[in-house]
């Protein structure tokens, strides 16, 4: 007859488990903020896309404003909402996109009181993987250039070109990732270098 297990035995059998719970945890999270990266990049890629087949279509951006500044939506934006981008985009209005072209069709998102990876229905604006709106700038007085977010030229600007840190492109699109800060957290900055950000221009 089989003995059965002893009370120690047990214990040495649960800390074990919790050990390697533990040492394949990280491991884990790693790969799910991989692939919420990975759905960011593709999100930002198709946002570009979609505002480039705008301009290409009607011959400018989707946007009013007459300055860079002011053709910033999202975080930190001019306008800190970027439903009115994505609606002209989704053909949801009509105001800048009067032949009701779709020019992007994300999908709505599955929880609407925290959007993630999708459109906020009630105000139309688009969230990146971690429930922030993804910010979005256009080259608005048509001058082939945008000022870099990150103006110490990490991500990607040219520190010698005129004005400062400017990119030379017509549109450009981020995500603060998953710390919802531009550019690193701790010790607060905007520097690209070591951040979890998302960027469509590299």
């Amino acid at each position: 007859m089989r003995a059965a297990f002893t009370l120690i035995e047990l214990v040495i059998v649960i800390i074990m488990i919790a050990i390697l719970a533990a040492l394949l945890y990280p491991a884990i999270n790693g790969a799910q903020n991989q692939a919420k990266k990975a759905q960011a990049k593709n999100d930002l890629m198709q946002i570009v896309t979609a505002v480039n087949a705008f301009y290409t279509e009607y011959g400018k951006y989707p946007t009013n404003a007459t300055t860079d500044a002011t053709a910033t939506y999202g975080p930190g934006g001019s306008t800190t909402e970027n439903g009115g981008l994505f609606n002209e985009l989704r053909a949801k209005s009509s105001t800048l996109n009067t032949r009701q072209i779709v020019f992007i069709s994300p999908p709505d998102a599955k929880d609407q009181n925290s959007p993630r990876s999708g459109i906020k229905t009630s105000t139309g604006g688009y969230y990146d993987p971690w429930a922030t709106e993804y910010a979005v700038a256009m080259d608005a007085d048509y001058d082939n250039q945008i000022a870099n977010p990150y103006p110490d030229g990490s991500a990607g600007g040219d520190p010698t070109a005129i004005p400062a840190y400017s990119l030379r492109i017509g549109v450009i699109a981020w995500s603060y990732g998953s710390d919802q800060t531009i550019g690193t957290k701790s010790p607060a900055s905007s520097s690209y270098k070591n951040s979890d950000d998302v960027i469509s221009w590299q």
